[in-house]
């Protein structure tokens, strides 16, 4: 199963009266583990920044002004979620703003029951408790000290981990059983891979027993007979 976990950064609240979306950052989980790839992309709003949504994530007119228009990167977004459920936390939130340019452009909007927000999982996991990203990174032991602005990209590898935590719990190999592949282009079209399945580790890890505890092991098992599970072939 294709996810992609996603979240967005904006001049404001409410797009009907002008404010847009400035970063898309998003992340593909194959079976709920990470592949590696990504889509990250800062954009144009062709607006100001009002000081109080500077004050969230830090995007100003400056560091935007050379960025492309969301008209640019649409395509490349559409392809690179393909089909995938979606993974949003506050999901009606980032839902709105990418109907409102998908819309201008016209593209299909996207239904809101393709997107799984992670706000009322956790809430019903978790009744009467805080469901902010910080709060639930807190409560699952997630570091997010890196976090002190928002960031669209590093809000959603924050998010990845705490989606897992809330289904269930992390993968044991979680991140580790497979080289994580290079990052997506936003300026390159990528396939969803539903056959996608994690490689075996390229270099096996070094045995951590010791020789001591080899050789306590080895005469432990002497002693309990030809009968030994150990001694089977």
């Amino acid at each position: 199963m294709r996810e992609i976990v996603l979240d967005t950064e904006t001049t404001g609240f409410d797009p009907e009266t002008g404010d847009r979306i400035v970063e898309i950052g998003a992340l593909e989980l194959m079976n709920h583990m990470p592949t590696g790839r990504t889509f990250h992309v800062y954009i144009n709003p062709e607006r100001s920044m009002p000081e109080d949504a500077f004050k969230v994530h830090g995007l100003g007119d400056d560091f935007l002004r050379d960025k492309p228009v969301f008209a640019k990167v649409a395509q490349d977004f559409v392809d690179f979620i393909g089909d995938a459920r979606l993974v949003i936390h506050n999901a009606s939130f980032d839902m709105k703003f990418l109907n409102f340019e998908l819309g201008k452009l016209g593209y299909a909007r996207m239904p809101m029951d393709r997107a799984l927000d992670t706000v009322m999982v956790a809430r019903r996991k978790f009744p009467g408790s805080p469901a902010s990203l910080d709060a639930l990174c807190r409560r699952f032991g997630i570091d997010n000290s890196g976090r002190t602005l928002h960031g669209a990209l590093l809000d959603s590898e924050l998010l990845a981990e705490v989606y897992l935590e809330l289904i269930g719990g992390r993968q044991p190999d979680f991140g580790l059983s497979a080289e994580p592949a290079a990052p997506v282009r936003t300026d390159a079209a990528v396939p969803a891979d539903a056959a996608w399945r994690p490689r075996p580790r390229p270099v096996p890890l070094a045995p951590r027993i010791t020789e001591e505890e080899a050789a306590a092991h080895k005469a432990f098992v002497a002693g309990l007979g030809d009968g030994a599970l150990w001694l089977r072939e």
